[in-house]
């Protein structure tokens, strides 16, 4: 989502320019297949075999190529440069010295490109975009979230989103905990991949709960209820049914967070374990404006 708004001010800036985004997974394309603006091109991105990449861009010709949250392919130059491989750091610093900007997130993830020897000269400073993601939302995002708004709307509401497997348990113990002093309790779960869903949904049941599923277009209606959202590409449209958000992939080593910054514009108080990886500075830069 976050390269949306890059789109968008191409555009703008040159009006006949040709855009194509290419996305790695089918779910990365479903999340962003209703919101490319118009003249965006989509395709799948080849497989990163030499014979691959030449046809592909042979075809496409491309006059400029932007990495968005990407891997450096290929994976076996990474791999390699974290155990060690001596051969590794010479192949890096080429393949970084073929860039003509890159842009950090952080002075921290600067200096590690200037370790793996990225000319200082083309690392430059832009912010984070995950911080400029626009907040309109279609007609369609509009009228969905619009009509769960009324279903809860006079009830005790928080959401956790992002969850990775492990997470459900601490979200069911802060269900159980809440849904003693709020008995109409609605928790919202998003689940950070779709095949998760069906899991938690299962082990939901088996503790008695009353379980409403996105999918089936099921109403919020019991007391202490959980509303499972097992639908892609509503999380940040969804974030303004609640005051709270707990965001997940952080409650367990090994995680490495998620952006927090969508549920924070839309006015939620966000929640997030310990463990955030490379979002600890935008936790930090939030705490410092606003604490969370």
């Amino acid at each position: 989502m976050a390269a949306i708004p890059v789109f968008r001010q191409c555009a703008r800036r040159r009006p006949g320019l040709t855009i194509l985004m290419i996305t790695t997974t089918m779910s990365a394309f479903k999340v962003l297949e209703n919101d490319l603006p118009c003249g965006v091109l989509h395709q799948f991105c080849p497989v990163d075999t030499p014979a691959a990449i030449d046809a592909f861009l042979c075809y496409w010709k491309p006059s400029a190529v932007i990495l968005l949250e990407s891997e450096l392919w290929p994976n076996l130059i990474m791999v390699s440069s974290t155990k060690g491989v001596s051969w590794a750091l010479p192949l890096i610093s080429l393949m970084l010295s073929k860039f003509a900007l890159i842009i950090p997130l952080s002075t921290t993830q600067a200096i590690r490109f200037q370790l793996l020897q990225a000319p200082p000269s083309i690392i430059n400073f832009a912010g984070d975009l995950k911080y400029v993601v626009e907040h309109d939302m279609s007609k369609r995002n509009i009228a969905s979230t619009e009509d769960l708004k009324e279903q809860p709307s006079d009830r005790h509401v928080w959401m956790a989103a992002s969850v990775h497997r492990g997470e459900e348990q601490v979200i069911l113990a802060v269900h159980r905990l809440l849904v003693r002093r709020y008995p109409d309790l609605v928790t919202i779960i998003v689940p950070r991949h779709l095949q998760l869903a069906h899991h938690i949904v299962e082990e939901l049941q088996k503790e008695g709960l009353h379980v409403a599923l996105r999918s089936r277009k099921q109403k919020i209606t019991a007391r202490g209820l959980v509303y499972m959202v097992d639908t892609l590409g509503e999380l940040r449209h969804l974030y303004s049914l609640t005051p709270i958000a707990l965001v997940g992939g952080s409650f367990c080593p090994g995680f490495a967070g998620h952006n927090i910054s969508e549920a924070a514009a839309a006015g939620c108080a966000v929640l997030t374990g310990f463990h955030v990886g490379h979002f600890s500075h935008m936790i930090n830069e939030m705490q410092r404006l606003d604490p969370l």
